[in-house]
């Protein structure tokens, strides 16, 4: 089976493992600011503060900007889930905002439509690797003083005209095994805000300055030595791994254009292809199962819209819609077409052919 997924580890990431348990200090110590250091300087800003996952991220991120009941916070319904839930978890209410019908992404066209009062920030997802219309969104959250806080869990090293996701506003990122780089589990905050980032620091260690001295309320969600170790190995190897992620998709796009739908990248952006998403032109569901007869494995991400998920109906007067008479039409669509091929950097030139030879075969 061709995965669609694949973490890549080799002999450097087990070296790095193998020296942080022969030190023993395995708690959040020197390699994780190192880690946090370097990943500032990739993400091009002053500040990294890592924490246990990308969700964590997310909600540090919301609760380090005050963000909380009688609050609303714009986001896509097109993402998985952690990216509105968070907003729930932290008092406030997620207002869903249809996605752009090319790229998945929240479309600025619509967001200045559904601030109200009430609204605090935006929280755009950049999907897929692709970034979001950030300059837009940035001009929008400055002319309305709102705060913009960046879902990158799958944008590890994209870029707008050089400027790197994450640095628009305060970034999120995850290192799940899945994710274009890995820590196993693990995120990152990003930001330029020197009191945001003491804060983070504060929130994700007991509310901690000194040992014992609590001075707020907070959580244990520290990364630990293990995760730094192979975050930095992994960090090092991350420019080969995304070019190599960038050629496998030129290779499927360039083989199934005009067959399918395939992915499109901005001009000035870079698209680092967490995955490789196409729409089905058809039953996805025998899609999906003729492709893993033939040994191809795929994903679909995302099958239903936040605000259709069984949670949400629950609870409908904790979120918004902000559609005409509640419908996300553009999002819905999409979970009902998209299908994402293997792309990581594992893949053979016989894998990719493989893949192509497959996907037509379903075209014809």
């Amino acid at each position: 089976m061709i995965a669609v997924a694949h973490p890549l580890f080799g002999r450097e990431e087990e070296a790095a493992v193998l020296q942080v348990l022969a030190s023993g200090q395995v708690a959040q110590g020197e390699g994780v600011a190192t880690f946090e250091r370097r990943f500032a300087d990739l993400c091009q800003v002053e500040e990294a503060i890592a924490v246990t996952s990308g969700t964590t991220a997310l909600h540090l991120a919301l609760l380090a900007h005050d963000i909380g009941q009688g609050d609303e916070v714009i986001t896509t319904p097109f993402s998985f889930a952690a990216s509105a839930n968070v907003i729930l978890l932290v008092g406030a209410t997620p207002v869903f905002v249809d996605i752009e019908a090319d790229t998945y992404t929240l479309d600025p066209n619509l967001v200045e439509a559904a601030i109200t009062p009430r609204t605090r920030a935006i929280l755009p997802v950049h999907l897929y690797g692709h970034p979001c219309d950030m300059e837009r969104l940035e001009a929008i959250a400055q002319a309305h003083g709102l705060v913009l806080i960046e879902d990158a869990c799958q944008a590890h090293a994209a870029a707008i005209n050089g400027r790197a996701v994450g640095s628009f506003g305060t970034g999120a990122f995850s290192f799940y095994a899945t994710k274009n780089m890995t820590t196993g589990e693990g995120g990152m905050i990003t930001t330029n805000d020197p009191a945001i980032a003491e804060r983070l620091r504060l929130l994700r260690n007991h509310g901690q300055t000194t040992r014992y001295h609590h001075m707020a309320l907070g959580y244990n969600q520290r990364m630990n030595e293990l995760q730094a170790a192979l975050g930095l190995v992994q960090l090092q190897k991350l420019k080969q791994l995304t070019e190599q992620r960038i050629a496998n998709a030129a290779y499927l796009t360039e083989h199934l254009g005009g067959s399918v739908q395939t992915p499109v990248t901005r001009p000035g952006y870079r698209h680092v292809y967490h995955q490789y998403t196409i729409r089905v032109p058809g039953d996805r569901d025998e899609w999906v199962k003729r492709l893993g007869e033939r040994g191809i494995g795929t994903a679909v991400h995302y099958p239903l819209p936040i605000h259709r998920q069984p949670c949400y109906q629950d609870v409908p007067w904790q979120f918004r819609v902000a559609g005409q008479h509640e419908n996300l039409p553009v999002a819905e669509t999409a979970a009902q077409q998209v299908l994402s091929l293997p792309v990581h950097p594992g893949l053979s030139q016989q894998d990719l052919a493989m893949i192509v030879e497959e996907v037509r075969r379903l075209c014809a």
